[in-house]
């Protein structure tokens, strides 16, 4: 098997979720037959969403770099971000020796061999303003459909102000925007935030919805297993 590296803390509640995924969609009979995986957890790295809308000169970059180095220097094999906004940075971070895990591909390819062809995007407005999920999906020919602006508040709130904050989510905001999406033609709806994942993670958010960190925790365990 290979060994996984983390970089982590973005969130560290998302991070924490992101390894019971991986553990539980490991086949394995023993102790002996999980993945090694090795976590670097840096709540403190500068605000992705902040610095790709330019209200923070600091880059997040140099600390995404150095991280995934020192987990390379540990023995990683294999790196994954449980930060979907963090992915604005995937071709600064294909400078790094080992291969790190694009969920937004990742994604693409998922939806393509389902035969879905629109889906809604909740994500951070640093995702939304950036494209990411609109640049990657577009190679698969899938549309993607966003939130209109009061619906991205709604979902900047649950992120930033519920999950980040330790709070319990609202999850009256977060059906209105999911039906918002599917009321324009979404045939599913993508969680393309780590924090919604926790969202999910602790509450039925219904039919219907795609959770990009599953993808990516399958991806990382395909990817390190024999």
């Amino acid at each position: 098997m290979k060994k996984l590296g983390i970089i982590g803390g973005l969130g560290p509640m998302a991070t924490a979720y992101f390894m019971q995924l991986i553990t539980e969609m490991t086949d394995a009979k023993t102790d002996q037959e999980h993945i090694e995986i090795f976590v670097h957890s840096i709540p403190g790295i500068p605000d992705r969403t902040k610095y790709i809308l330019g209200e923070s000169k600091e880059s997040p970059l140099p600390f995404l770099l150095e991280a995934g180095r020192g987990l390379i220097d540990q023995g990683a094999e294999v790196l994954s971000i449980p930060c979907i906004t963090a992915h604005y940075f995937e071709n600064d971070l294909k400078s790094l020796p080992v291969p790190c895990i694009d969920s937004l591909v990742e994604t693409g390819q998922y939806l393509s061999t389902s035969s879905i062809g629109k889906v809604g995007i909740m994500a951070t407005d640093g995702t939304i303003k950036s494209r990411l999920f609109d640049d990657a999906l577009s190679r698969f020919g899938i549309e993607c459909i966003l939130p209109g602006a009061e619906g991205q508040k709604k979902v900047m709130h649950l992120i930033y102000e519920n999950v980040k904050a330790g709070k319990p989510a609202d999850m009256p905001l977060f059906f209105e925007v999911k039906e918002e999406l599917l009321d324009k033609g979404a045939e599913i709806v993508i969680l393309g935030c780590t924090e919604l994942s926790v969202i999910k993670r602790d509450n039925d958010v219904g039919e219907k919805v795609l959770d990009v960190l599953d993808v990516l925790a399958k991806a990382s365990v395909k990817a390190c297993k024999r």
